[in-house]
């Protein structure tokens, strides 16, 4: 069991003598070596002088005397590239993939994270950032245990994959191990509006998927063909990770089950809420299960310039590319890929 009060009060006595000797260093630097010139700027620069050195000190001392063995990490929402903060009207509150992989490997570079949680709670999403997620949970030098609380669907499900066990509650939703490729259609609207589509491209397939044009057969056929290559993928990824049978997997035909039938199909290897979670971690690494929940190092504040970002764009080109198209997309990048 580690000591935590001990480890507290060394870290405390540690924090305050940095302190005081960042005080004692900034006041005969600003205040008494420089004489008058430096006198009203004296206590302020001493605070900061303070300021910072704490400001390290805390951050050394939160690795050296962390009490902490289990390290956890949140999926929740929708899986995009950059999180809440590409869409319109922005949100804060959810990380992107790229946050989500850096969380991850923070832990797996901290040496007091023996383990790794992955709470899971989301619908699913974009592909490829659903496999950096997967593939950062996988390369997790520890035990890795994925906990399904509401709903660890599609994407969700792909990143379970990637832990070395997937727990749920009995109500939890999990499954839905299948492909989405969608595109909006507007060429009837636009042919009564009186709006006419034109594109110069090069190569049959190049504006496949525009929502200004019918589609055809033929670009129905090659849609559909990426959509079943990514499918595929899918499958042989959830089969790997859950040493499950690739059949077993194509017979839940992107169904989602409860927790307790996904768990008679192998989808699931526990039922329990949050500390029998816990209760199986230290199960896994001998030791008491004590968590730390690792957090984007953005902060609030980057969160909301991104938001604020998103919102101009939004407000201009980018709502004009989003119905028509900008005229350099690639024509399969206005068909979305979900899983």
């Amino acid at each position: 069991m580690p000591d935590t009060t001990g480890r507290s009060l060394t870290g405390a006595v540690v924090l305050l003598a940095a302190g005081a000797l960042a005080a004692a260093v900034g006041y005969a630097l600003f205040v008494i070596l420089p004489g008058d010139l430096a006198e009203l700027l004296g206590v302020v620069l001493t605070l900061v002088v303070v300021a910072v050195a704490l400001k390290i000190a805390a951050g050394t001392l939160a690795a050296r005397f962390a009490n902490y063995t289990v390290a956890e990490v949140a999926v929740e929402g929708p899986i995009t590239r950059d999180g809440d903060s590409s869409s319109f009207p922005p949100s804060p509150g959810t990380p992107g993939a790229d946050e989500i992989v850096d969380q991850i490997e923070r832990a797996n570079e901290d040496p007091n994270a023996e383990a790794l949680v992955v709470k899971l709670n989301t619908p699913g999403g974009e592909i490829v950032p659903s496999e950096d997620i997967r593939l950062a949970a996988e390369r997790f030098d520890g035990p890795t245990v994925g906990y399904a609380t509401d709903t660890c669907a599609s994407g969700g499900y792909a990143i379970a994959a990637g832990c070395d066990e997937l727990w749920a509650r009995e109500g939890s939703v999990v499954g839905s191990i299948g492909v989405i490729g969608s595109r909006p259609n507007v060429h009837e609207l636009a042919d009564r509006l009186g709006v006419s589509y034109e594109q110069l491209t090069a190569g049959e397939y190049k504006d496949a998927g525009l929502p200004l044009k019918e589609v055809t057969p033929d670009e129905r056929a090659y849609l559909q063909g990426i959509v079943d290559d990514y499918y595929d993928q899918f499958v042989a990824q959830v089969a790997e990770g859950r040493d499950m049978e690739e059949a077993a997997i194509r017979e839940t035909e992107a169904r989602v089950f409860l927790g307790r039938e996904a768990r008679e199909r192998g989808l699931v290897d526990g039922l329990g809420d949050r500390e029998a979670v816990l209760d199986r971690v230290e199960e896994l690494t001998g030791a008491e299960a004590v968590v730390e929940e690792f957090t984007p190092t953005g902060g609030l504040m980057g969160r909301l310039r991104g938001g604020a970002t998103a919102t101009a764009y939004a407000l201009g080109a980018g709502v004009a590319a989003a119905v028509a198209g900008d005229g350099t997309a690639d024509g399969a990048s206005d068909v979305r890929f979900r899983r």
